[in-house]
């Protein structure tokens, strides 16, 4: 049996972590697995089969530059005399986090690096920023490079030609029959009504990236076209007040919060909706098809691909594309292709034992 490692920041909530724990699931019978996470914390802990050994690795945050990297020197040589090239493979899932790419990279020769992002529209489509990014990663040290979107995949290569044979597309594997289960669940603060369209969006409220101001004020346009309909938020962030300030006098707007099971809220609503500026590949996409939930996103990952026709429809990334996207929707509906989640899921774990071997 192979010993493998996962490095990660933490197991709170959200897209990154979600994946981990289903990936986790899926393969800790086939081979041993550490995990080492940067701070020890987050909802998910619990969840993490308990064959699983987990570490922590967290680098210190002194303020006295001096005193903080001779810690850190320290820190690393620990972590190198107890681990370097111990494992038959490595992968740093959070690809944001240095020290979750040192710790990889460390861990074994046979390394990957998971990127679950379109950093180049991260960082404004500087591809300055975008390539020192990777270059602080040592992209140059990992055997293997996983990007969750083709689209991603495809934007790194144009920039880093010479590492266009370490590149490889695979998306997140999906727990469905947990996602069916959880469908299941009673809520208290939400109920479906008939004879109502819901819109629901699911995520981080960050406006950089996620841009529920598109949402927002196309709900107010439909609105004062007389449409009849609400809109469901779920999720929090650093611009959870903005929103609730832009959307204090539309009232088919409810923010519910942050939900551990978000799967009840959307399996009541008729269509999720994705207005963000760019994405990897957004798991909430398989989740949605999962439990037979339309999609209306803007073009982002490899939705006209993936999503266009088959799942959903794929508009231009503005608030007038938000606004036509449910507008359509409220007009005429949509008739979803079927979706077979265990044929998707077989075809991940196929690339999944091609890249850990």
């Amino acid at each position: 049996m192979k010993n493998i490692l996962f490095s990660a920041y933490s197991l709170n909530v959200g897209g990154i972590e979600t994946a981990l724990i289903t990936l986790l699931k899926k393969i800790h019978i086939k081979y041993n697995i550490t995990l080492v996470l940067e701070k020890k914390e987050g909802m998910f802990l619990k969840d993490i089969p308990e064959d699983i050994k987990i570490e922590t690795y967290e680098p210190s945050k002194k303020k006295n530059k001096m005193i903080r990297k001779t810690i850190n020197f320290l820190k690393q040589q620990k972590f190198k005399l107890k681990y370097k090239n111990k494992f038959d493979f490595s992968a740093c899932f959070a690809t944001y986090s240095y020290p979750a790419s040192f710790v990889a990279r460390t861990a074994s020769k046979n390394s990957c690096l998971w990127v679950h992002n379109d950093y180049l529209n991260f960082y404004d489509q500087d591809v300055k920023k975008y390539k020192e990014f990777f270059y602080q990663l040592k992209i140059q040290e990992f055997k293997k490079i996983v990007f969750v979107s083709e689209n991603d995949k495809n934007v790194f290569i144009k920039h880093f030609k010479e590492y266009k044979e370490r590149c490889v597309t695979c998306n997140n594997l999906i727990n469905y029959q947990a996602i069916q289960q959880k469908a299941k669940e009673k809520i208290s603060d939400f109920e479906k009504k008939e004879n109502l369209v819901t819109f629901i969006h699911i995520g981080r409220h960050d406006e950089k990236q996620k841009k529920l101001s598109r949402i927002i004020q196309a709900t107010k346009r439909l609105n004062q076209e007389g449409y009849k309909f609400r809109v469901i938020l779920i999720g929090e962030g650093e611009n959870t007040t903005q929103y609730k300030e832009q959307a204090k006098e539309i009232p088919n707007i409810e923010f519910l919060g942050a939900k551990k099971n978000p799967y009840p809220y959307l399996n009541q609503s008729d269509c999720f909706i994705l207005s963000s500026d760019f994405e990897g590949y957004p798991v909430v996409f398989i989740e949605s098809m999962i439990l037979g939930k339309p999609i209306i996103t803007t073009e982002v990952s490899d939705s006209k691909t993936e999503i266009k026709d088959k799942f959903g429809i794929v508009v231009e990334k503005s608030e007038e594309g938000i606004y036509q996207g449910m507008k359509q929707y409220l007009e005429y509906g949509f008739n979803m292709k079927p979706f077979d989640p265990e044929e998707y899921n077989q075809n991940i774990l196929k690339k999944l034992e091609e890249i850990i071997k």
